[in-house]
């Protein structure tokens, strides 16, 4: 018998719990695996940040402002903030519900087709191993604007264990790295939209005021193609916010960080991509010809733009924090790799060992293999031939971020579908997205079009005559997840999307004693802004 400080509670499935009443954070029931949940919000929202803010930004920024122009890179950031705008609404209604690893490989499991999460999850573990290995080739790129004295192979090994240490441990060490390493970027984010309006305005030690000299000039280069050109480039330098989603199986109170969590993500991501982006477009000359010749950092617009206003050590302070963020991208990229083979294997599409964790709660074989893999690989680069197979794994990546975007949308839909269609009310949600349908449409068709727009760039590339070995070094992603969906659909067979009306909506579900109105987040676009910008400052 419960006590008189305990109540009673049954789930739809007819588990009865015992549960505290006097603000219990939720039951201990659902959702539930060998992670332990010790991150908070802030963690969750470093975690995503830290990934989202790096190499897109600081230095694939240059290369859409010579392809596309001035106007083409600012319109191309609204537009992404717009959809990772959609997506986090998706995220943060299914995440709050079904805090899984693996988040969104779960959910398209449960929600859309077996198939198109066994496609999602393998695509989404290949991206986190390619990334750790593309970023610590970076890290041999960004190292290379001060010295090239030191072999490929040996920095290339130190940040490696590096990348090992910041994994290792307890989760939620990882998690105040990230912290540190993100609020490190945010503060330079700032210095740099300040320094940058500075600089524009005449008051740097080299050159006169700027103004809007290049967007009257030239404000789309290579006119609607190249505006298309941009687009990708911005969709992937956004990629990683989605990783909130996954960090809310290891958070201790889903119901309350994941709604802050998102509101903050998109807003923040937003914010500076769509500030920095514009200040550079004022700052640098599309046709720069650093922007052209230049290699690695010294291609960046940022380290351009105060090397011309005669700024050296900033452009040196810029080149650091771009080290910061990459080692912080292979950081995350390793965790959430680890994380998505975790997810696989519980959902038996990988060897169950992948699966189970350690008592402090890491995934000791998925985040050794992920790790292996992709350190591993990194040492490709150190000769042509390798550099060559390298370059190939690395294009299987380019559009993974959008079909993962597209499934996480589709997943939201098809979850209010059967939650709809078993006759259950949208009141019972334990957070729900004000934005619900028109966000998750505009993400999924936004997606779908993207991907359409690389099969026409595969085809007719900007700047290139048509070759299939052009067209499948941009396009080969899609080939690839066709394939292995193409295997996945002969294996599981059956309907091509699961039975909305058989759907078990509560099997992996984490059941909330609190279902007051402030831990759905609020109700309306008010109580929405109120939590999103509020989040700006947690």
């Amino acid at each position: 018998m419960a006590s008189s400080t305990e109540s009673d509670f049954k789930t739809p499935n007819g588990v009865e719990k015992t549960l505290s009443p006097n603000g219990a954070v939720d039951v201990d029931y659902g959702a539930t695996s060998d992670l332990h949940r010790t991150l908070s919000t802030r963690h969750m929202t470093m975690i995503a940040l830290g990934s989202s803010i790096g190499m897109g930004l600081w230095l694939g920024s240059g290369t859409s402002l010579a392809s596309g122009g001035p106007a083409s890179i600012f319109i191309g950031y609204i537009l992404s903030g717009t959809m990772v705008w959609a997506v986090s609404h998706s995220i943060g209604e299914m995440a709050v519900m079904y805090p899984l690893p693996s988040a969104f490989v779960q959910w398209t499991t449960i929600f859309v087709d077996p198939s198109a999460g066994f496609a999602l999850g393998w695509a989404y573990w290949f991206m986190g191993w390619i990334t750790v290995a593309n970023e610590l080739q970076g890290v041999v790129t960004v190292l290379g604007f001060w010295t090239d004295k030191v072999p490929t192979a040996a920095w290339i090994s130190i940040f490696w264990v590096v990348i090992i240490f910041v994994n290792v441990f307890a989760v939620k060490f990882f998690g105040e790295v990230e912290v540190v390493s993100s609020t490190i970027k945010f503060t330079w984010i700032i210095v740099v939209i300040i320094s940058l309006i500075v600089i524009s305005a005449g008051g740097g030690p080299v050159g006169g005021p700027i103004g809007f000299r290049y967007w009257n000039a030239e404000p789309f280069i290579n006119g609607f193609k190249g505006f298309l050109s941009v687009m990708p480039t911005c969709i992937f330098a956004m990629s990683g916010s989605e990783y909130c989603g996954m960090v809310a199986a290891e958070t201790s109170n889903p119901r309350k960080a994941v709604p802050k969590a998102v509101g903050s993500i998109w807003m923040r991501l937003s914010l500076f991509y769509v500030i920095g982006s514009l200040m550079i477009t004022i700052a640098v000359s599309p046709n720069d010809h650093n922007l052209f010749g230049g290699s690695g950092s010294n291609a960046s617009p940022f380290v351009i733009a105060y090397r011309n206003a005669g700024i050296p050590a900033l452009a040196h302070i810029m080149n650091a924090v771009i080290f910061i963020s990459v080692i912080s991208s292979g950081s995350v990229s390793a965790y959430a790799g680890s994380r998505n083979l975790m997810g696989l294997a519980h959902l038996k599409m990988a060897p169950s060992f992948f699966g189970k964790a350690d008592k402090q709660g890491r995934p000791i074989a998925s985040l050794t293999a992920t790790l292996l893999v992709g350190g591993g690989l990194a040492y490709l680069n150190v000769n042509n031939s390798g550099a060559e197979v390298f370059t190939w794994l690395s294009n299987l990546t380019s559009l993974f971020t959008l079909f993962g975007w597209g499934m996480i949308s589709l997943s939201h839909i098809r979850m209010r579908y059967a939650w709809k269609a078993q006759g259950r009310s949208v009141s019972d949600l334990p957070w729900k997205s004000w934005t619900y349908p028109y966000a998750a449409i505009w993400s999924l068709f936004w997606c779908i079009l993207l991907i359409i727009i690389e099969f026409y760039l595969s085809v007719w590339p900007l700047h290139e005559a048509s070759s299939a070995k052009t067209f499948f070094a941009n396009y080969v992603s899609v080939v690839a997840i066709l394939v292995v969906y193409a295997g996945a659909r002969i294996y599981y067979r059956g309907a091509w999307w699961v039975d909305a009306s058989t759907i078990d909506l509560d099997a992996q579900r984490r059941f909330y004693v609190d279902n007051d109105e402030e831990a759905k987040g609020g109700s309306g676009v008010k109580g929405y802004l109120k939590k999103s910008l509020g989040a700006l400052t947690d």
